[in-house]
């Protein structure tokens, strides 16, 4: 599932071993699991990384050389596309921690669903307050294909401490897994909270990570 996701993801998977693949696709032009596209995207892991870019990047690049590593990359990217190559960290999940379910899954239309979720594409999974009825925390999902949906976490700072965040995240992984794909998770390197959660719900440090152009 994880190679298949990456695959539709990116244009290509697996990386040549021990060397960065550039890759141009029209993937990256179209818009991506929130309506907008996303010019460079990769995946490094320990022996390679596939960089994806839009058909222009890639014919301005031109040939790059077989040892080429992902800072050169970076450095050129950044020099055309004006931004700067960041990474984070990347984990997957194959068998999800057995909590206890922490919520429930509503449409995003729901009036109680804070705003943050209301861009994910499709429901998402909310514990609300069993005495209030006020929403706690919540897990939205981004189905970027068949294959992988990531899934992004949010607790209220009054919920904070009793474990929500790790239920939901695990619980949403059963689901993933059980819809036939695979549930990854992605999170800057100084969050170490969330980190945690991952670590907590299944989602295991592989050293791999994330690439993205920012500001």
């Amino acid at each position: 599932r994880l190679e298949k996701h990456l695959a539709a993801w990116l244009g290509a998977w697996p990386p040549p071993p021990g060397r960065v693949l550039v890759v141009g696709t029209p993937i990256r032009e179209a818009p991506g699991w929130d309506g907008r596209a996303r010019a460079v995207l990769g995946v490094s892991t320990r022996d390679g990384a596939v960089v994806s870019v839009t058909p222009a990047l890639a014919a301005e690049m031109g040939a790059l050389p077989k040892d080429v590593d992902v800072a050169e990359v970076g450095t050129r990217l950044s020099r055309l596309a004006g931004g700067r190559l960041y990474a984070g960290a990347f984990r997957w999940c194959e068998s999800p921690t057995p909590f206890e379910d922490a919520g429930v899954w509503v449409p995003r239309e729901d009036e109680r669903v804070p705003e943050w979720l209301k861009p994910f594409n499709g429901d998402v999974l909310v514990a609300f307050d069993p005495a209030s009825g006020a929403y706690l925390a919540g897990v939205g999902v981004k189905r970027h294909d068949d294959f992988g949906h990531e899934l992004s976490v949010g607790t209220e700072p009054e919920a904070q401490g009793r474990g929500l965040a790790r239920r939901l995240v695990a619980q949403a992984a059963r689901r993933v897994i059980a819809g036939g794909a695979v549930p990854t998770y992605l999170h800057d390197f100084a969050n170490a909270a969330s980190a945690k959660v991952a670590a907590a719900a299944g989602f295991p440090d592989h050293g791999w990570r994330v690439l993205g152009m920012g500001p």
